[in-house]
């Protein structure tokens, strides 16, 4: 079968490795699509913390059950989605329903070789059905799953101001549950297109591109309030730090993206807003249905945010192409 791999950062090799055999309580997958996630970009650039090299990418993903264990629920050419996030079931985490922070969390892709390859083993509590939805939808439920998670992790509620801080998919993701839930919401971002897109496409209230004037701005939407909710999806540890001080008095700040860096704030402005700050790591399986049912509803603009598409085949010669900002790359999907 066709793997392509990342064996150091900026190397991609497409090779032919052994259709892996199902093992027991596991289902045989036939990968269809694969979306390109920041996630995967980091360890194309070296930039991801929990990650060895050589590694197969790719934890977006959707496709077709070619053999599946008895009582599964599942049987041969059901179209499906996965939940990469493969949880122990036993540690603290997982006993208080936190599989997404599992202490042992093997993540497709990152941990544990992924999707860029056409055929998966994998074990059949994490495989779902992909019922009312397309394989493109199927293989975008991932990324929104992340933003309905951190949206209710900061129980956002309708009426309330929400403030995102980057605009790339999770960003997008987390916009689009806030404005289900009924918040106003403004995108903060530096650049122009994807503050456009968020305008267009996705039905922010307000947009501020980061500049001298930023704060002004973002001070004039909420008259000199700030937010009641801010999130972070940049990945940038600056940008991270300079969130704080968008949060509304007794409002809470909730951490979409990781970096290797140390974080910090000033204690005082901390204190005085009595804050809350809040970590938001993947997605559990009822983040996972909030976002299926949305699209059954209706309710996501998938094909909007699906801009790029390419094969499997070509994806060692066209994936740096997708890290310029002039392709205008919001959801490249991978078709196998």
């Amino acid at each position: 079968m066709l793997t392509v791999i990342c064996e150091t950062p900026g190397t991609l090799s497409a090779l032919e490795r052994t259709r892996p055999v199902r093992g027991e309580n596991e289902v045989l997958l036939r990968v269809k699509r694969v979306g390109v996630c920041g996630t995967d970009l980091h360890i194309f650039t070296g930039n991801q913390p929990y990650l060895t090299y050589p590694r197969v990418m790719g934890h977006e993903l959707s496709g077709l059950v070619e053999q599946a264990p008895t009582g599964s629920g599942l049987a041969a050419g059901d179209a499906v989605y996965v939940m990469p996030y493969l949880s122990c079931g036993h540690c603290i985490a997982c006993r208080h329903g936190k599989t997404n922070c599992c202490v042992n969390i093997q993540v497709l892709g990152v941990h544990r070789d992924g999707a860029f390859t056409e055929y998966l083993s994998i074990p059949a509590q994490f495989v779902h059905k992909a019922e009312g939805i397309s394989l493109d939808q199927a293989a975008m439920v991932e990324f929104l799953a992340i933003g309905a998670h951190a949206v209710r992790r900061g129980e956002v509620k309708a009426g309330e101001r929400v403030l995102v801080v980057g605009t790339g998919p999770i960003g997008m993701a987390v916009l689009t549950f806030s404005k289900l839930r009924g918040a106003t919401v403004t995108a903060l971002d530096t650049r122009a297109d994807r503050l456009r897109f968020c305008t267009e496409q996705l039905g922010a209230a307000a947009v501020v591109q980061i500049g001298e004037n930023d704060v002004a701005q973002l001070s004039a939407l909420t008259d000199g309030e700030f937010f009641d909710v801010v999130f972070d999806a940049t990945g940038n540890s600056k940008a991270m730090e300079r969130g704080f001080q968008f949060i509304a008095h007794g409002g809470k700040y909730v951490l979409v993206s990781i970096v290797r860096d140390p974080i910090t704030f000033s204690d005082p402005e901390f204190h005085k807003r009595e804050a809350t700050l809040l970590a938001s790591r993947n997605a559990t399986v009822e983040d996972f249905e909030t976002v299926v049912e949305a699209m059954r509803a209706g309710q996501i603009p998938d094909q909007a945010l699906n801009t790029h598409r390419l094969a499997l085949a070509d994806v060692p010669t066209r994936f740096s192409k997708l890290l310029d900002p002039a392709a205008g790359v919001v959801k490249a999907i991978v078709e196998c």
